[in-house]
């Protein structure tokens, strides 16, 4: 059997589909000039590969039409440019959402009218009508219950209905209008219950002081009770302003996620696109129990169609696509987001200090970033578990490849920040070991490396017996994903401060704490730990001194890891989609072969290192990823298969 995708563009064999919500230029009454520009901007989003466009609220006449909508000749205008926009769409390769009055036996209804593949593929009927206010529209339209017929004119009416596009795995639309979203129960939480992916809601939703961001909270919240998309298209400053104002807000959003929102207060048509993720909303129903065990509502007719799916588009992903998903994206607030971070580490971590009534918290100080997060973690969280500073007790550890720089940063920045510091060489420790064992000391295997690390462990365990404290273990979430740590050395502590905290985010919560609350006691020395090459220092230096082994040499870039971890583990992307995201997020910084040869990697030690994840400690969740085998992440370590 043939691949019904190999003909698709490239966005949409990984599940994108591109949709579109259009305030067009509107004359009030007028449904041949507005159909007009309809289909100008129909013509336009097909040549964009636009799949879903939705039009606003009666856009056919105007939704500020009052009592002419009881005029025949507007409703037959109307009716009869839907027909002639429906034709036009068979070249379209689109499902276009467009909103007229419609008259059925002897009442008139608020439509909202599907056209594709050539014809009108069904009528959906507003089904709250608002009343109050500035709005009356029970003076002419009857709400959708009123409805005593499955068809007009032989195409399904009535608000059970969803519209499916067989050519597009997973697109299936659900229409709701205007009110309906801000009712008690939206209409559209049965429609996604009974399978709509992506929700319509053709709009005319006047202007207020306030009401643009309470209407795109609404819209984000629908989204993400839905796990679907939300096209949300109102209409523009063409319509009347008798009374009340229309700005055109359009909103597309994604699982609570805004992808696009178009300007407002705009004569001239405004439209906007994105590329909406079929697949990832697929894996977040499935992933959700409350949503797979919810019966819904009623029982839904599909309306199902063939789009073409031989048309040319753009290559370009329309949705914003960050390189480094787990930090906060431009634009946000910093400081919010990095307290918030502390505080869930600091408060895990003071709970566990009270409840083991520890006298002291016993850390690894190695001049690297992780162990520098989980010192500043620990120092917010000694308050919170009612101790002292003094009750910190930093330990660094040198070895056959600890050098000066980092040895020097992890004493400074104790002193810096008035933590009790011990000084504990393993050289000695670690000799006697080879010699125990009968391994030679030049000979720089795993076996030299793991035997310092797990050297390194024990002196933090013995260490904390002797105080009555706990260790704190510093290890990170991208190090867990890559197994890059030593099983039962570094992989151990009494509690894994980091374990929810990816090596990006330990990056950017360090510049944080430089420029900020440690700016004047160790801003100069956490910007040099930031600067230093990344490495667990195993190896003997360098010849020069420096650091002789560097992680990102043997494993890849962290920059890359943790991309390729975000969308896998939270999206459940495979090995094909990765590399597509990767190349599109990374273009002008990696190459697809240096891409393609550290996913490789990533999705290997993946699988190899689950042992190691399934006897790792307590560590709390931070963000959506997280690889406890206790919560989020549960596989078989001696899993076989090829991801």
């Amino acid at each position: 059997m043939s691949d019904p995708t190999q003909n698709l563009p490239e966005h949409e064999k990984h599940g994108f589909v591109r949709a579109a919500v259009v305030s067009p230029e509107l004359r009030v009454g007028d449904a041949e000039f507005n159909a007009g520009v309809i289909r100008a901007e129909m013509k336009r989003l097909s040549g964009e590969g636009c799949r879903v466009a939705v039009f606003p609220e009666l856009c056919l006449t105007g939704y500020s039409c009052a009592d002419l909508f009881y005029l025949p000749t507007l409703q037959k205008q109307a009716l009869a440019a839907l027909r002639q926009l429906a034709e036009e769409s068979s070249y379209s390769g689109m499902l276009t959402v467009l909103g007229l009055p419609l008259a059925v036996d002897g009442r008139l209804y608020n439509m909202a009218a599907v056209a594709g593949a050539g014809r009108v593929l069904g009528f959906v009927p507003k089904t709250f009508l608002p009343n109050s206010g500035e709005f009356y529209e029970r003076r002419w339209f009857s709400p959708a219950h009123t409805l005593g017929v499955a068809e007009v004119e032989g195409v399904p009416a009535g608000a059970d209905l969803l519209f499916e596009a067989r050519d597009l795995p997973g697109l299936v639309l659900g229409v709701e209008i205007c009110e309906d979203l801000w009712s008690v129960i939206p209409p559209s939480s049965h429609a996604a219950l009974a399978g709509a992916t992506v929700l319509a809601n053709p709009s005319a939703s006047n202007e207020l002081l306030g009401k643009a961001p309470y209407r795109r909270n609404l819209v984000l919240q629908q989204s993400a009770r839905c796990l679907a998309a939300y096209l949300y298209a109102s209409a523009g400053a063409g319509e009347s302003s008798t009374d009340t104002v229309y700005s055109g807000h359009g909103i597309i959003a994604e699982n609570g996620a805004l992808l696009a929102e178009s300007e407002r207060f705009s004569f001239e048509t405004r439209a906007v696109l994105a590329d909406v993720d079929l697949q990832r909303l697929e894996h977040e129903r499935q992933r959700s129990a409350a949503f797979r065990d919810e019966a819904a509502g009623r029982c839904f007719r599909r309306v199902v169609c063939t789009l073409d799916g031989r048309r040319a588009a753009s290559s370009r992903l329309l949705r914003p696509l960050s390189a480094q998903p787990f930090v906060p994206p431009p634009g946000s607030d910093r400081d919010a987001a990095c307290r918030e971070i502390f505080a869930i580490q600091s408060t895990g971590l003071a709970r566990r200090l009270r409840q083991t009534k520890s006298a002291a918290a016993v850390i690894g100080l190695s001049g690297g970033l992780d162990s520098t997060l989980a010192l500043l973690v620990l120092l917010d969280a000694l308050p919170r578990a009612g101790m002292s500073r003094e009750c910190a007790l930093a330990v660094t550890m040198p070895g056959p490849g600890t050098t000066e720089r980092t040895r020097g940063n992890a004493e400074k920045l104790a002193g810096a920040l008035g933590v009790p510091l011990r000084v504990i060489p393993i050289h000695a420790a670690v000799e006697r070991h080879f010699q125990d064992i009968g391994h030679p000391p030049d000979q720089h295997d795993i076996t030299f490396e793991n035997a310092q690390a797990r050297e390194r462990t024990q002196v933090l365990m013995d260490v904390a017996n002797q105080t009555g404290g706990l260790v704190v273990g510093t290890g990170d979430l991208s190090e867990a994903a890559l197994g890059w740590c030593t099983f039962n050395g570094d992989h151990m502590s009494m509690y894994h401060v980091n374990a929810g905290v990816p090596k990006t985010l330990v990056r950017y919560l360090i510049e944080w704490c430089a420029a900020g609350q440690y700016a004047a006691e160790a801003g100069e020395i956490l910007r040099d730990i930031i600067a230093t090459p990344i490495s667990p220092e195993l190896l003997p230096a360098a010849a020069d001194g420096g650091i002789g082994q560097r992680t990102e040499d043997v494993v890849g870039p962290y920059e890359l890891h943790d991309f390729f971890l975000y969308h896998f583990a939270r999206h459940g992307c495979g090995r094909e989609k990765l590399r597509y995201l990767a190349g599109i997020a990374f273009a002008g910084s990696h190459t697809p072969e240096v891409i393609e040869k550290w996913l490789g990697v990533f999705l290997r030690r993946f699988v190899q290192n689950q042992f190691k994840r399934s006897s790792m400690p307590d560590g709390p969740k931070v963000g959506t990823v997280a690889l406890s085998p206790r919560a989020d992440w549960r596989m078989p370590s001696d899993y076989g298969g090829v991801l």
